[in-house]
């Protein structure tokens, strides 16, 4: 059996609609819970609410990525504003928690560097490459998007034990998947251009 096409939105070919659609206004709502997200993580002081609250603001923000992208393939509400400023909000919301994470000590500077440096340097080559063909969005990208969130949400709650492991091997499982699946994406630019 072949294996289904993922879903990627870059691929998707733009459609003549309203800029101003659900899909477009939840990318929106997540690029303006980022700065939200950014003060409550960052506040002087870091009661359990304040903690809470910013977990909750990240998780929110996590999940409109979700459903934004799906609700324009669905409905077919692609448009070339959706396809910049989705991946430009998304990797905003997870490096604003990697770097805040990293100020407080939760997670080494050098892993959110490695991840932030792969974030950026995909999201550039796969718009680089977008004239030449798609590189699709692979299992493994999403598996490490899942695994980012997971581990991010269980630093930022202000629970310990089982929690503090499950962030600990999140992280792990990110970062081998960030790593594989930045190597994956070059090798697949450096061959598109051949089978175009």
């Amino acid at each position: 059996m072949t294996q289904q096409p993922i879903p990627d939105h870059l691929g998707d070919p733009s459609n003549e609609v309203p800029v101003l659609n659900i899909p477009n206004l939840l990318t929106v709502a997540r690029l303006l819970m980022v700065p939200v997200f950014g003060y409550l993580v960052l506040a002087v002081e870091q009661t359990q609410s304040v903690q809470w609250a910013s977990a909750t603001v990240f998780l929110v923000a996590a999940l409109t990525d979700l459903v934004d992208g799906v609700w324009a393939r669905r409905y077919g509400l692609v448009t070339n504003f959706g396809k910049i400023a989705d991946p430009i909000a998304d990797k905003a919301l997870i490096g604003t928690a990697l770097v805040a994470l990293s100020i407080q000590g939760d997670i080494a500077w050098w892993v959110t560097i490695v991840i932030i440096l792969r974030e950026v340097a995909v999201t550039l080559l796969r718009f680089w490459v977008i004239k030449k063909g798609v590189i699709p969005a692979s299992r493994g990208g999403k598996l490490k998007t899942v695994s980012q969130i997971v581990a991010i949400v269980a630093f930022l709650i202000p629970l310990h034990g089982w929690v503090d492991a499950v962030a600990q091997m999140s992280l792990g499982v990110a970062l081998a998947l960030t790593i594989t699946t930045g190597i994956d994406y070059v090798l697949k630019a450096r061959v598109l251009p051949k089978n175009r």
